[in-house]
């Protein structure tokens, strides 16, 4: 009789897992999909939940409109167990609705958004820390004046979508990796104020150029697009952003600082499936926790030798051991 009354037991716990598990995902962006970088990395990561754990998935584009903010937000939160967004200029609304869903998880990725209640989980990137290795990486490059496309000038360039202390962060890393391998290399950068307007990211990327400038880190999603199309025109080196972007224009995109949005929408999700999740949670992910990098494949290594990707890496890994501190802008 014991043994039977254990078996009932653990059939009414495992339905009661079973029941409990999350069985719908929303993905709420401030933007849209397209991107081939920061938006897109996050979709990666949604569709791999329905691969991995066969849950529904509904992914909610505002396109940068602040009038969808609210309806979007509300829409997701009654039809999800799980809502992932990128709250950029929404931070507001997002207390609002998850006030008023205390019961379902709400996980803010790229800025911090703390409510009262406790309820948001924030998704932090030390993004210095991959921006350090681009600032490596074109320090590196323009000294290396046998390359075609390299001037004596010691001057490298940053095209951010906008003014933000996401973006300054990136830029204030970049600056650092930068002077690490020469204190007197010079950083140029221009925010162009759009985050979907590739002519935009192009007309500064030529402005750079122009002045001297022969590698630039684009760190204005689609935006950038506009830079990695100028390098091509120009003869110039780039590095992509958030995801691998190196393909996009081959030859003269370097590397990419990986943003892993999608491992890190997986991380997170795997927590709450295995029950370890907490409400009001700050996951602070940097290069040790392998969620930020940079992409080195094939079309680095069209542009670097071998010995010079081997220091690249060295350096890199170095970071993540602690060996290099990167200093954070937000300290």
């Amino acid at each position: 009789m014991k043994r039977f009354s254990f078996f009932v037991f653990i059939i009414i716990l495992f339905s009661f897992t079973v029941l409990a598990a999350p069985q719908k995902v929303a993905y709420v962006i401030n933007g849209s999909l397209g991107d081939q970088s920061f938006y897109d990395s996050g979709y990666a990561g949604i569709k791999q939940l329905e691969n991995d754990y066969g849950v529904q998935t509904r992914v909610i584009e505002c396109n940068f409109d602040p009038s969808l903010y609210y309806p979007s937000l509300l829409t997701a939160a009654n039809w999800a167990d799980v809502v992932f967004v990128i709250s950029y200029g929404f931070e507001e609304e997002l207390k609002t609705i998850a006030a008023q869903f205390p019961n379902k998880v709400f996980v803010n990725i790229d800025t911090v958004v703390e409510d009262e209640q406790g309820i948001i989980s924030n998704i932090d990137y030390i993004e210095e820390e991959g921006a350090f290795m681009a600032g490596v990486v074109a320090g590196i490059v323009t000294t290396m004046t046998e390359l075609e496309g390299i001037n004596p000038q010691k001057l490298i360039g940053a095209v951010g979508g906008d003014d933000d202390i996401v973006i300054r962060s990136f830029v204030y890393g970049y600056e650092q990796g930068a002077h690490y391998i020469d204190p007197e290399i010079e950083v140029r950068t221009i925010y162009v104020g759009s985050w979907d307007d590739p002519a935009k990211g192009k007309q500064a990327a030529l402005q750079l150029y122009s002045q001297g400038v022969d590698v630039i880190f684009q760190i204005a999603s689609l935006t950038g697009s506009g830079v990695l199309q100028a390098a091509q025109e120009e003869g110039k080196y780039a590095i992509g952003v958030d995801s691998n972007q190196n393909g996009l224009a081959p030859g003269h995109v370097i590397t990419s600082d990986l943003k892993e949005v999608g491992k890190s929408i997986e991380l997170v999700f795997r927590d709450i499936v295995d029950g370890r999740y907490e409400p009001g949670t700050l996951y602070k992910l940097g290069l040790k926790a392998g969620a930020i990098g940079l992409a080195i494949d094939e079309y680095t290594y069209q542009i670097l030798p071998k010995e010079t990707v081997e220091k690249i890496l060295q350096i890199q890994k170095d970071v993540a051991d602690g060996k290099i501190v990167v200093k954070e802008y937000r300290e």
